[in-house]
């Protein structure tokens, strides 16, 4: 061992005994157990939450201790590990910190840290910290940058793609939404020249220093005195893009991928009212004649929006250039009220999409799109739902519900469309809650849902985000995307969102000044140019986010926007490109179907409900990962590739591969309480033991066994409060 390996081994063994940690590290024959847990130290700030949100969205179990309360528990050797049956337990598998040291010089509870970290190789983010020395940085001062990063793109450099951020193409985009407003700030710095004795740094990503050559750090791995350090020098918060392609990154590089729960990229669009027509917008009156914003008889509703065989030819060649799927959510009785309208026995638009039938999924959307719900009474705008003469509100029947559902399956299975009869998409997502009109679901339902065999239920994600159960289903909340079912032109679609978005004085509906949506406008779009300018660029950062976000949950347009200027392309093609140009090949968008998110959603609340209550567990020892959860519910777990569960007899790959991982849902094999993953050979363990003479006795000092790194600087603020800048 060299002389400064051995000083900063001696330094760092003296602290272990002296915080009461030597008995644990001195046991030499005992591999350690290491729980499957984040503590999270919060100082109130962005960075630290934006961590614990991706924790949370993932199902990994964390600690969070409140620096702000009063009451909360110090960080001491017992609060971090303790003895199991004879072997020494690590309690948290790494450690988030707002910055370097929250604590200040001389903390008895950052010592605490530091030794636990060096005796068992848990690894430490620092959530957001200035660039300094004490992070292996130079000041930003000397040649580096500090200020705005507002446009800015970082690059994941070669080391970083070699390590935790492989997933990623490359460039790292920082956001810029708002002209006047400063929306991330960081310091880009340097790596010091010469690093203190035994220390590295090796920079995982950065950026070009402004009016320079030189590149400084954002992300960036400092060793030092045994221990490893994620330094971040920029502020962010859960939602900016730049933290949502970093976040699977961070959290893989301190768990040493690791971890329970998991986190993938999804993107499905399910297409709403094919084989109808949809009702189109007037702009003269803002609103849509035949439908119930507009009062009865108002406009003209002799034209609709219907897809051409044109358009079918197009959205076939569109999927199969761009290898995505959609979800076709069909109406079958439109193909049939088309041809009895126009006297003829041949429908072409249902020719070609049925020709093309094996390019998409297909979902029942009921015959003919009916409102399922409480009987409306359309004379009047708003629409409300009809009563009877002791004032009880009259609701759809169940056999007028079954009726129409089971004879859009008798349509699709006439004309060979295969579907799962376990989904439904209700008109309007009828049926269901539909405020402030219909407070309640329908009575009739859930014996319909019952008859009918339906499992999975759609509703709206802008209504009703969470996943419930109605009767024997659980719902599915989709994500409507902001291009509007009755727009079939870019004109039409700009119109109806000035008047949805702008003030009253300026033309629009006024809305906005009372229901402060953030996509309010300062001024109406150009109806020229507003849609490309403008909607397609902001709709495909919205929708990006949901799939940056570990979102199953599906998107849907109709077909209207398939037609006509086929307005749906550009705001999909722009988040395809983005997503391309952004990710590696082996993280693909995952496109499930319908039945499949249900499933996803219902498996992740019933994990999130054993993890909030602690019943949802795990824990490595060498090479062996055991998890345990209740009876019933499935394990979530992202582990290395190869990992593979071990049975009563022998043993199965476990998971699917994503993200140079693997990842998945499993339960206990044969006559076993819990999950055991036994992890591919080679696995770099936690912990490598090196002998230190400290005068008459022989200590087993735990040192990260990852190579020591070398090479970022970049500062920035603590967190709240810091003065530093």
């Amino acid at each position: 061992m060299g002389r400064a390996l051995r000083a900063a081994a001696a330094g760092a063994a003296a602290a272990l005994m002296s915080l009461g940690l030597a008995p644990a590290v001195a046991n030499a024959a005992t591999t350690p157990r290491i729980d499957l847990r984040v503590l999270v130290v919060d100082d109130g700030g962005p960075a630290t939450a934006a961590i614990a949100a991706e924790l949370g969205s993932a199902g990994t179990p964390y600690t969070t201790v409140d620096l702000g309360d009063a009451g909360r528990p110090a960080i001491t050797a017992d609060f971090l590990s303790d003895t199991v049956s004879g072997r020494p337990r690590a309690r948290f598998q790494s450690v988030v910190l707002p910055n370097d040291n929250p604590f200040g010089a001389g903390s008895a509870e950052m010592a605490a840290l530091a030794a636990y970290e060096t005796t068992f190789g848990i690894r430490q983010v620092d959530a957001y910290t200035y660039a300094q020395p004490s992070v292996g940085l130079d000041y930003a001062q000397n040649g580096g940058y500090t200020g705005p990063l507002d446009g800015d793109t970082g690059q994941v450099t070669a080391q970083g793609t070699a390590g935790p951020f492989g997933y990623l193409g490359g460039p790292v985009p920082f956001e810029d939404n708002a002209a006047d407003q400063a929306e991330s700030y960081g310091y880009l710095a340097t790596p010091l020249a010469q690093q203190v004795a035994g220390a590295s740094f090796t920079t995982l990503v950065d950026a070009p220093v402004p009016g320079t050559d030189r590149r400084g750090v954002l992300v960036g791995q400092y060793a030092h005195d045994g221990r490893s350090e994620l330094v971040l020098t920029f502020v962010y918060n859960q939602y900016q893009e730049q933290f949502r392609l970093l976040a699977r990154g961070i959290v893989e590089w301190m768990t040493q991928g690791i971890h329970l729960g998991a986190d993938r990229n999804y993107f499905e669009v399910q297409v709403d009212d094919v084989f109808l027509s949809d009702d189109r917008w007037d702009a003269g009156l803002n609103c849509t004649p035949g439908d119930v914003d507009c009062p009865p008889g108002t406009g003209d509703d002799t034209d609709p929006i219907r897809m051409t065989p044109a358009d079918a030819a197009y959205a076939e060649q569109w999927s199969r250039a761009h290898g995505f799927t959609f979800d076709f959510v069909f109406n079958g009785g439109g193909s049939e009220d088309w041809k009895t309208d126009h006297e003829t026995t041949d429908d072409p638009l249902a020719d070609r999409l049925l020709a093309d039938k094996s390019t998409y999924r297909w979902v029942n959307h009921t015959y003919l799109h009916p409102f399922v719900g409480c009987v409306q009474d359309v004379t009047v705008v708003p629409w409300r739902c009809t009563t009877d003469a002791s004032g009880h509100v009259q609701w759809v029947s169940k056999s007028d519900i079954v009726s129409t559902v089971q004879d859009n399956r008798t349509w699709a299975a006439q004309h060979g469309l295969s579907l799962n009869d376990q989904e439904l998409v209700t008109g309007e997502h009828s049926g269901l809650t539909s405020l402030p009109q219909q407070p309640d679901d329908n009575p009739n339902l859930s014996p319909a849902l019952t008859q009918l065999g339906v499992k999975y239920l759609a509703s709206d994600a802008s209504r009703e985000p969470d996943q419930r159960t109605a009767g024997p289903a659980v719902t599915v909340p989709r994500h409507p995307m902001n291009v509007f079912y009755n727009a079939g032109s870019a004109a039409e679609e700009t119109d109806e969102y000035n008047w949805i978005y702008t003030d009253a004085v300026q033309g629009g509906s006024g809305v906005c000044a009372t229901s402060g949506t953030s996509t309010c406008l300062n001024a109406p779009l150009d109806p020229a140019t507003g849609y490309q300018s403008y909607i397609v660029p902001l709709e495909a950062r919205i929708d990006l986010g949901h799939v940056l976000g570990n979102d199953p949950r599906p998107h849907f347009l109709h077909q209207s926007n398939l037609s006509e200027d086929r307005i749906a392309y550009p705001v999909l093609e722009r988040i395809l490109a983005d997503y391309a140009a952004l990710f590696a090949a082996d993280t693909p968008l995952v496109n499930l179907r319908t039945a499949d998110i249900g499933t996803e959603l219902r498996r992740r609340a019933a994990w999130d409900t054993a993890v909030r209550a602690g019943t949802a567990t795990g824990y490595r020892i060498g090479d062996t990962v055991t998890i345990s959860a209740p009876a019933g519910t499935q394990v979530s777990a992202t582990v290395p590739t190869g990992t593979r569960q071990a049975q009563l007899l022998g043993s199965t790959p476990f998971g699917d591969s994503y993200a140079g991982a693997v990842s998945g849902w499993t339960v206990p094999g044969l006559l076993q309480s819990a999950v055991s993953l036994t992890l591919p050979s080679g696995t770099p363990s936690a912990l490598l033991h090196l002998d230190v003479s400290l005068g008459p006795i022989t200590v087993r000092l735990a040192v990260g066994r990852l190579p020591v790194p070398s090479g970022a600087a970049t500062p920035v603020p603590a967190g709240p409060g810091d003065s530093r800048s």
